[in-house]
């Protein structure tokens, strides 16, 4: 990935410290890459082949969380999200060193269209635009700049402690207990027109998205105790989302090869 990478190398030497947000779990990414794998056309199904090998999208979701203590990938530390304070859009909000989900996704895509990448920086760009869709979905990964994405707040989860960031982006999903296949099927039922309208938002749609699901995921008691009712009142939304991340995934993934 040279044309993305090496500036950002020389822009910041970022830190990817234990303070950054982590991101969809296991099971959610490898969802999101199932989800898409299965909604490719013949044309970038041969692609994504041709650059993956006998790895499919759902095996190469959590590569980008695989290399986070490779140092050097420490450039990408900061893709995982963006800061979007209440009140302001993404244009108006402060700019993040070294770059954002946002930014992150958009270069990865304009490279990929572009072509003429080397085998090897066309694998990488493939890989993190499979992390980074799926993350931009969780709403806790276009942060409100108060609290880390929720890392900082302090919950229990059905009595063990925890983080409302690690609730979204693990917890309620392990709670069912299912394979990220199982979990696919569960949700994978989009309509043609439901496809249709979701595949037109934009990139920046996706995190003002996420950014109004915010106050939603915030509602938590004032003892933090959480377990039955959150999970009851919000699994909808995390399923809405996974599908959402692996319908326009799809999307995006066949445009660049069309």
């Amino acid at each position: 990935m040279k044309r993305l990478l090496l500036p950002l190398v020389l822009l910041t030497a970022l830190t990817f410290t234990a303070s950054a947000p982590i991101f969809w779990g296991q099971i959610g990414h490898r969802t999101i890459g199932h989800i898409a794998d299965g909604m490719l056309s013949r044309k970038a199904t041969k692609n994504v082949r041709r650059v993956l090998g006998t790895e499919t999208l759902a095996e190469v979701s959590t590569w980008m969380d695989d290399i986070k203590s490779d140092n050097a990938y420490r450039y990408a530390g900061s893709w995982h999200y963006c800061t979007i304070p209440d009140g302001m859009t993404y244009e108006t909000a402060p700019t993040q060193e070294g770059g954002d989900i946002i930014w992150a996704i958009e270069q990865i895509v304009k490279e990929l269209k572009e072509g003429g990448l080397s085998a090897e920086d066309e694998a990488k760009n493939l890989k993190f635009l499979v992390h980074l869709v799926g993350d931009i979905h969780q709403p806790l990964h276009v942060g409100n700049g108060k609290d880390r994405g929720g890392n900082d707040v302090k919950v229990e989860w059905f009595g063990s402690n925890t983080n409302l960031h690690s609730v979204w982006d693990t917890r309620m999903i392990q709670g069912k207990e299912m394979s990220y296949t199982e979990f696919a099927n569960w949700v994978n039922h989009p309509t043609k027109a439901e496809v249709k309208a979701l595949q037109a938002a934009t990139v920046r749609d996706w995190a003002m998205e996420s950014m109004a699901l915010r106050s939603r995921v915030y509602d938590v008691p004032e003892n933090g105790r959480l377990g039955y009712l959150y999970s009851y009142q919000n699994f909808d939304l995390v399923k809405q989302r996974v599908k959402e991340a692996g319908v326009r995934l799809a999307g995006v993934i066949n445009e660049i090869y069309k």
